[in-house]
């Protein structure tokens, strides 16, 4: 993976980026700021995000998503296409950053920064970061469910209702499995002192450097850029 500031930085200052892409969004009221800001996010995105850590099929969610809420207000707004578009383009302004840096988010340094560094309480902290890493996990255990049905002659064929039942009886699998973890978990945290401890060490060092700060500073750099495109235009109009 090629290394660039955003896999260096920590998971909090990752996380600045979401924050701080709300405020950014905000800011987009005009369709010519909606689409500079767009295109300045994609454009940053594709040379900063590792290309290992994500795909195209990434922006499939924020791109229904705008889809959708462009159709809602142009169907519902007088039907003004301009102010349709402009609002498909504040959910991809909000939506775009988190899809780049949630694949560079480790579950388990997030949980070193949230306690070492906003000293957050050790028992909260230590449950976010294993449902964190269960939940990772959800996707190996569907392809497992998937195998072994494959495996018993139980594929879903071509029959739409026999995919229907296929994949209802893989959600009912997985359901089961994530229960069955979750109480082991709950056990195994309990045998070792998570109920009871009030003082915890924690095994990795959670250190502030300065590319932390520089994706800091960049988020709101980018939060800031609708707000001072459209001061710009009003001047220049």
């Amino acid at each position: 993976m090629k290394s660039t500031p955003l896999s260096r930085a920590n998971p909090l200052a990752l996380l600045t980026i979401g924050l701080f892409a709300i405020v950014g969004s905000l800011g987009v009221r005009d369709l010519r700021v909606g689409l500079v800001t767009v295109a300045v996010v994609v454009a940053l995105g594709a040379v900063l995000v590792p290309r290992g850590s994500h795909g195209a099929w990434r922006l499939l969610g924020p791109m229904l998503g705008a889809a959708s809420v462009a159709l809602s207000t142009w169907l519902l707004a007088g039907r003004d296409g301009e102010l349709a578009v402009t609002a498909g383009l504040r959910i991809l302004v909000l939506a775009i950053p988190g899809v780049w840096i949630a694949p560079l988010i480790d579950p388990q340094r997030l949980g070193d920064y949230l306690a070492q560094r906003l000293r957050l309480p050790a028992r909260p902290v230590a449950a976010i970061t294993v449902s964190l890493q269960r939940f990772e996990a959800l996707g190996a255990t569907w392809t497992q469910l998937e195998w072994a049905r494959r495996a018993r002659g139980l594929g879903p064929g071509a029959d739409p209702v026999a995919r229907l039942r296929h994949v209802s009886a893989l959600t009912f699998g997985l359901l089961v499995g994530a229960l069955r973890g979750s109480a082991r978990t709950a056990v195994a945290m309990d045998a070792r002192g998570f109920a009871s401890a009030r003082w915890r060490t924690w095994a990795e060092p959670a250190p502030w450097r300065g590319v932390d700060t520089e994706v800091v500073l960049g988020a709101v750099a980018l939060a800031a850029l609708p707000y001072a495109l459209s001061y710009a235009l009003a001047a220049w109009l």
